[in-house]
């Protein structure tokens, strides 16, 4: 690999830390240091294997293989410098110098090409794992009637961009119908389960009447997969373009949220239902309830990587609370507001995969 051909690995500079560059910084003076140091101590000693550090040190700033081979060539021709200075110096040893650098040089070179080269394999899982993430989370529409839309998610892991979390917002001859989920595991499979929920989501949606019916397909499609220890809790919603009468279905979901004339209530359902593909613990069939929802009023829903966020003392995310303090109308300044909040309460990172999704109905 050559200076020239890194830009085609579309990978980001390298980026130290001013700990790291200060570290960096006093070995190379060190270096400069010890060089003097031989040169001044006479001919019968040198100090020269210490300059099997410099293509080691060059090493930690590039991904450029060049880097590393040039400055192990500069600190070889350096054994020789200083090996003319050290006549009294037997000669096996300043071969010996020159052959560890050489050695370093080369192990510093194959280490550059190697972690460019994962680098390049993992720029490009991820760039499958955002298609990944836009078919299956698709954008959600902004505004649909009356109604403003917000999304946000946030993976747990910073290199995460999948996992699953899911949601989804589609207009149907029945009103606006959403659904906002959680997939209990971790992996490959949950983002298939994820992938499958969605799916008959979009379907089940626009064609059934009733929203019950809709969490009754998915309930059922879940219990058709292999069998598995995963199911999914979801709350789903059907607002209809007029009226104040919202229906829901929560399958094992944390309660959504109503924010209303600077207050915030819990929107609880009048019965308990299990979560998705544990339909068989049902006694009867699934049911929705009526939530109002009226002009001015914000609909939250989100996962329990919110509301089991803890700080450093263990204490829980007071989702409410905080909410109270928020006198945002626009979902998109809400959520921003949110995640801020969120993530200034939880400074050492969130421990899983977080989506919001509010719904604000205007004038």
């Amino acid at each position: 690999m050559t200076a020239a051909s890194e830009p085609q690995l579309g990978l980001p500079p390298v980026r130290l830390s001013r700990r790291a560059r200060g570290f960096r910084v006093a070995a190379y003076v060190l270096i400069a240091g010890t060089v003097v140091a031989d040169l001044v101590t006479g001919p019968r000693s040198t100090l020269s294997p210490v300059l099997a550090a410099v293509p080691v040190l060059a090493s930690t700033g590039t991904r450029r293989a060049l880097v590393p081979l040039l400055c192990g060539l500069l600190a070889v021709l350096g054994v020789g410098a200083l090996a003319l200075s050290n006549p009294g110096v037997p000669l096996v040893v300043h071969v010996t110098s020159a052959a560890t650098v050489l050695a370093v040089t080369f192990t510093s070179v194959a280490a550059v090409v190697l972690v460019a080269s994962r680098e390049r394999e993992l720029a490009q899982v991820r760039s499958v794992s955002e298609a990944a993430q836009r078919a299956l989370l698709r954008p959600v529409p902004l505004r649909i009637g009356s109604l403003r839309i917000a999304v946000r998610y946030l993976a747990a892991e910073a290199e995460a961009r999948i996992g699953g979390d899911l949601y989804e917002v589609i207009p149907t001859p029945y009103g606006t119908r959403l659904i906002l989920g959680d997939v209990r595991g971790k992996g490959l499979q949950a983002v298939e389960t994820a992938a499958d929920v969605l799916g008959v989501f979009r379907d089940a949606a626009r064609a059934e009447p009733d929203l019950a019916r809709v969490a009754a397909r998915l309930d059922a499609a879940l219990a058709r997969r292999p069998a598995s220890e995963e199911f999914v809790t979801a709350i789903m919603l059907s607002v209809p373009d007029a009226g104040r009468s919202v229906r829901m279905v929560n399958c094992g979901h944390p309660d959504a949220l109503l924010l209303h004339d600077g207050t915030v209530a819990w929107a609880e359902p009048p019965v308990r239902l299990p979560p998705l593909a544990m339909g068989a613990l049902l006694d009867a069939a699934y049911q929705d309830s009526a939530v109002d929802f009226g002009a001015g009023d914000t609909l939250l829903l989100y996962t329990d990587g919110v509301s089991e966020a803890r700080d450093r003392t263990g204490e829980f995310y007071p989702l409410a609370q905080r909410l109270e303090r928020m006198r945002e109308q626009d979902p998109q300044a809400l959520l921003d507001q949110l995640v801020t909040d969120l993530k200034a309460y939880v400074p050492d990172g969130l421990t899983d995969d977080t989506a919001l999704l509010a719904l604000h109905r205007g004038d």
